[in-house]
């Protein structure tokens, strides 16, 4: 299956990259956090095929009925499972708390009891499919991977441990702009994992 991912930055020319057909095979289209819905609503539109995405700490707090905080056509699957075509799928939304006030940030600590709110779904998972998650999609990076030593771009433990329990194949995260920095590779493998910094996007190719 191939996946359109996206995250933190519009790239325009991807309005054109559509309308040529040059994603004419994507069959997924997947939103790593901070971009502005409209974006992911155009591209949607235009590959009409489905759309599953994670906020940032950049994006409004959601809400169903407030059409600027959500993209139409898609699915936020903040804190949620799901199952497309054989894959499953989990989200984990937000970025490291660094202002007392900030939307979609959390402290590590915050983290790890967001993210326990997964583990009966993986359960569920495990035993009806024999495994937990094939793709992980986040904003945030995991700690000592692909983050930073900054306070606004430090990775969150929580998805380390959300690694080790569940053992995605595939991990998509935006947050820290790899291009700009050019400091680290954009594709780590931790065990099982492929981890991929999206920034700002990517054509994958997910095999089951």
């Amino acid at each position: 299956m191939k996946i359109l991912a996206v995250s933190d930055e519009v790239v325009e020319r991807l309005y054109n990259l559509c309308a040529s057909g040059q994603f004419k095979e994507v069959e997924l289209i997947v939103g790593c956090g901070d971009l502005p819905y409209t974006y992911l609503e155009n591209i949607v539109s235009m590959l009409n095929v489905p759309l599953f995405y994670v906020p940032g700490n950049h994006d409004p707090a959601f809400s169903p009925s407030n059409p600027l905080a959500h993209a139409e056509g898609g699915s936020n699957i903040d804190l949620k499972l799901v199952r497309h075509k054989r894959f499953l799928i989990g989200g984990f939304g937000g970025s490291i708390r660094y202002r007392p006030d900030g939307v979609n940030q959390y402290s590590q600590a915050e983290a790890y009891f967001r993210v326990l709110r997964l583990l009966p779904a993986l359960l569920i998972n495990r035993v009806k499919f024999g495994r937990a998650l094939d793709i992980l999609i986040t904003h945030s990076p995991p700690y000592g991977i692909h983050d930073e030593e900054s306070q606004a771009h430090r990775g969150i433990h929580a998805i380390n441990w959300l690694h080790r329990i569940a053992k995605p194949r595939y991990h998509f995260h935006g947050h820290t702009h790899f291009q700009r920095r050019n400091l680290s590779p954009s594709e780590t493998r931790r065990g099982l994992t492929t981890i991929m910094n999206i920034f700002p996007y990517k054509i994958v190719e997910v095999n089951h």
